[in-house]
C-alpha cells in the first residue's frame, strides 16, 4: 500500500526532545515500512526515517534558531501533500486542521488523526462545515465533545516494546514526565511526593507561554526537600528516568485525549497514578497497572498499593494493548476500509447534490464523490444544517 503520512512541522520526527505526536507518526511510519508498505514521510529536515521523506524544512519550528511561522509552515506542507495526492492510496494526515479545505477537493483517500482535545468551542462550527471529514480518535473520551463527527475508528497510541526494557525492580522515587503548565498539574504531583515522604523527580520542558506560571506557581515549589526538577529529557534518557521510578504521577486536570507518558512508563514496569480525566480510565487498569484517583488525598492513600504492583504485570499490560504493531494493524484495517468504500464509491453514480447530503449519507468526500472540479462554486455552497443534526 502506498501511504503518506503527514506530520507536524513543529518537531522532528521523532523528536529531540519533548513531543507526542510526532513520536507517534515516527513509531507508526517505522511499523508501516517494517510490515513492507510503501511509507512517505511530510516532515521536516532533521526527521530520521526508513521512510521517503518529503521534507517541507530544514529544521524542526521550535529547536530552528531562525524561527518560522507555524501557519505558514503548515500551509506549504498541505499544498506540497494536495499536489503529490495523487501518487498514493491514501495520504494519513497528524495535523489539526488547516488541511480540511484542501483535502476536501481532493480524490484520493484521506484520513486524519486528532492529536489534541476536541472540546474547543471553535471545533463546532468548523466541524459542521467539513463534517464528512474521516477522522480516528485517539480514546474513545476524545470523542465525547463532538460524537458526531465521522469518527472511523479509535486507535490507541503504541510503542515499539522490543526496544524498550521493564526495569524488575523500582527505584526510590516518583516520576514526573511533560510538560510544565496549569493543566498537567505538577503542583499535585508536589504535594503527594511530599505527603508521603518519598521524593520526586520533576522531567519537564517549560514553552514560553508558561514561563510566567512556572516562575510564579511551580518554581517556588522546587526548593524544598524532596524534589529535584531535572528538566527536559529525550527518549534516550527515558529508560533511565521512568524505568528506574517507583511510580510515575500523572495528576492531569484536563480532558487528556491520550497520555503517552502513561504507556511509556508502563512499558519499563513502572506503575502509574493518574487522575480521572479524559483518557486516563481507558489507559489504566487499576491494580493491574496503576490505579485512577479523584483526588490528592485519594492519591495519597493509594499510593503504597500502586508502589507494591508487580511490574512484570504492568509491562505485560502494555504489551497486551500498546504495542506499535498493534497500532499499525489497526491503522491498515481504516485504511484498506477506507480505500474499499472509494473504489465501491466510484463505480457507482452519485445523484448527491451537496457536500452535506453526501456526508449524512455516511461516505467520505473524496475521490469517490462528486468531483469538485466538474461542479459550479454555487453547486458546492453548504446547505442549512438542521438544528438537531450537528449542535451549534
Amino acid at each position: 500500500m502506498r501511504i503518506a503520512q503527514v506530520s507536524p512541522l513543529a518537531e522532528s520526527v521523532p523528536p529531540r526532545t519533548y513531543g507526542g505526536t510526532e513520536r507517534i507518526v515516527h513509531y507508526l511510519t517505522e511499523e508501516l515500512v517494517r510490515q513492507g508498505h510503501d511509507v512517505t514521510l511530510y516532515a521536516s529536515g532533521d526527521t530520521t526515517t526508513s521512510a521517503r521523506l518529503v521534507a517541507l524544512r530544514e529544521r524542526a519550528l521550535r529547536l530552528d534558531p531562525d524561527g518560522g511561522d507555524e501557519l505558514t509552515e503548515q500551509l506549504l506542507e498541505v499544498e506540497r501533500v494536495f499536489t503529490d495526492a495523487d501518487a498514493y492510496d491514501l495520504v494519513h494526515f497528524h495535523l489539526d486542521t488547516v488541511h480540511l479545505p484542501l483535502m476536501r477537493r481532493s480524490r484520493t483517500p484521506w484520513i486524519t488523526t486528532t492529536h489534541g482535545r476536541m472540546d474547543l468551542p471553535q471545533y463546532r462550527r468548523l466541524f459542521a462545515e467539513f463534517r464528512e471529514a474521516a477522522l480516528v480518535s485517539i480514546s474513545d473520551a476524545q470523542r465525547a465533545p463532538l460524537p458526531w463527527l465521522n469518527w472511523r475508528a479509535t486507535v490507541p497510541h503504541g510503542l515499539p516494546l522490543d526496544t524498550i526494557e521493564a526495569r524488575a525492580e523500582p527505584g526510590g522515587y516518583l516520576a514526573f514526565l511533560g510538560r510544565i503548565c496549569p493543566e498537567k498539574r505538577v503542583d499535585r504531583a508536589i504535594e503527594i511526593a511530599r505527603a508521603t515522604g518519598i521524593p520526586l523527580k520533576v522531567a519537564a520542558k517549560v514553552d514560553a507561554v508558561d514561563a510566567a506560571y512556572f516562575a510564579a506557581e511551580i518554581e517556588p515549589l522546587l526548593g524544598g526537600d524532596g524534589v529535584e526538577f531535572v528538566g527536559e529529557i529525550g527518549e534516550d534518557g527515558k529508560d533511565e528516568f521512568l524505568g528506574n521510578a517507583a511510580a510515575l504521577l500523572f495528576p492531569i486536570d484536563w480532558p487528556e485525549p491520550f497520555g503517552l507518558v502513561m504507556i511509556e512508563a508502563m512499558a519499563r514496569g513502572t506503575p502509574v497514578l493518574a487522575f480521572r480525566c479524559g483518557s486516563v480510565p481507558e489507559v489504566i487498569e487499576p491494580g493491574v497497572s496503576g490505579a485512577v484517583v479523584e483526588s490528592v488525598a485519594e492519591a495519597i492513600a493509594v499510593l503504597p498499593e500502586v508502589v507494591a504492583l508487580d511490574r512484570r504485570l504492568v509491562r505485560a499490560a502494555a504489551e497486551r494493548r500498546f504495542s506499535a504493531r498493534a497500532m499499525a494493524a489497526a491503522y491498515v484495517d481504516v485504511y484498506e476500509r477506507s480505500i474499499a468504500e472509494q473504489a465501491g464509491l466510484e463505480s457507482s453514480p452519485s445523484n448527491v447534490t451537496s457536500l452535506h447530503e453526501f456526508a449524512a449519507a455516511g461516505q467520505p468526500w473524496s475521490r469517490g464523490g462528486p468531483a469538485l472540479a466538474d461542479r459550479s462554486l454555487p453547486e458546492l455552497a453548504p446547505t442549512k444544517l438542521e438544528d438537531d443534526a450537528v449542535p451549534l
